[in-house]
């Protein structure tokens, strides 16, 4: 049975359940949520990052690990009342005076046994006698069969409970709403920048009987082994076993030109003349000095970063390469300097660029070409 939902970003699928966060908040709307995905899409850190922003505390129960009654909880005989009562369990939020989410994670991975008593808690929000609090936002996640997951089918008595959203690794937002902010290793996000296609091959694995496949998550992966690992042998069989063999030669081609080209603390401590010859003379090497920027920006190297960042649009007159006529210096410079502003304000530092010369220069040039 296919998800006939609208397919959306991680990215968009936080700014949906932000916005039913903000709508049960003001007591217009009470709903919960179902998330449908590949593994590895980025489901648990859409959960994660909205509970940090709203200050909740997370309630994750992994479905595929608990019984019917590990919810319901355990019985006892209350000898005054001669009635059979229940000992609430301690993994459902109570708590009237602060925010929660429920978030119940491989819904559809969870034995068929166990639904009727989810039932309860997506809808009626209870279980036997225990009612969540109107600041508990419910939030489900689970994989479908066609994803080559464990998974039921969801039967028609409970996706009527849910609202559903279905999630899909897209590239752009993965680099700008989780990659960049989270510092991943500037070579992943270069590559994927260049290489979107191979965010996430699971479909494309399952067709050709394959094991691995790459996915957002595997690349998180990848990312802290190339931060972990220095041996490029030992690197490069770990990063094989995470996204498979092939993906993997060819992530190690581009690492190995980034590692030799690309020496983002060497740029800012030479001066101008010297600084230019240290230019990567390809798209995934300018691509990894634009990341290794935004990785290192903050207070003290700030003016050296905007001026690396400046002279990356004038390189096809600065350097006698034909590789830099071929290039789109004007994008990467646009994409490098949003990102990096995005960082600065964050750091408090949007006057330092409003300030700075290179900038100042930057930004003139683009409002008389008409792009600002």
């Amino acid at each position: 049975m296919s998800v006939n939902a609208m397919t959306v970003s991680a990215g968009e699928a936080l700014e949906v359940l932000r916005a039913g966060w903000q709508a049960q908040a003001a007591g217009h709307m009470l709903a919960s949520y179902m998330m449908h995905g590949r593994p590895g899409v980025g489901k648990t850190q859409v959960v994660e990052q909205l509970a940090n922003e709203i200050g909740a505390r997370l309630f994750d129960l992994r479905l595929t690990t608990i019984e019917p009654q590990d919810l319901r909880g355990l019985p006892y005989y209350d000898h005054d009342t001669q009635k059979t009562k229940w000992y609430r369990p301690e993994d459902l939020p109570d708590d009237i005076a602060h925010p929660a989410i429920l978030f119940l994670d491989e819904l559809t991975a969870a034995s068929p046994m166990l639904q009727p008593t989810v039932y309860g808690l997506l809808q009626e929000r209870r279980v036997g006698r225990h009612c969540l609090p109107d600041n508990v936002f419910v939030v489900a996640a689970g994989n479908t069969v066609e994803d080559g997951a464990i998974a039921y089918q969801m039967n028609t008595a409970l996706s009527d409970r849910l609202i559903h959203l279905h999630v899909r690794a897209a590239a752009a937002d993965w680099l700008d709403n989780f990659a960049v902010p989270r510092g991943l290793h500037p070579t992943v996000v270069a590559f994927i920048r260049t290489r979107a296609d191979l965010l996430d091959t699971t479909e494309r694995a399952l067709a050709e009987g394959q094991l691995i496949a790459t996915t957002p998550r595997s690349w998180e992966r990848v990312s802290q082994i190339m931060a972990a690992v220095p041996d490029r042998r030992t690197r490069n069989v770990l990063i094989a076993g995470t996204v498979g063999e092939a993906v993997a030669a060819e992530f190690a081609m581009i690492a190995d030109d980034i590692a030799a080209t690309v020496q983002v603390q060497d740029m800012l401590e030479a001066d101008r003349k010297a600084r230019i010859a240290l230019y990567p003379a390809s798209m995934h090497g300018l691509n990894a000095l634009i990341y290794g920027l935004i990785g290192i920006l903050d207070a003290r190297n700030v003016n050296g970063v905007i001026e690396v960042m400046a002279d990356i649009r004038d390189l096809a007159r600065l350097r006698e390469e034909p590789e830099f006529k071929r290039m789109p210096l004007g994008e990467l410079t646009t994409y490098g300097f949003e990102g990096l502003i995005r960082k600065g304000l964050d750091l408090g530092l949007g006057e330092r660029f409003l300030s700075h010369d290179a900038y100042k220069t930057y930004a003139k040039e683009r409002q008389e070409a008409g792009l600002a």
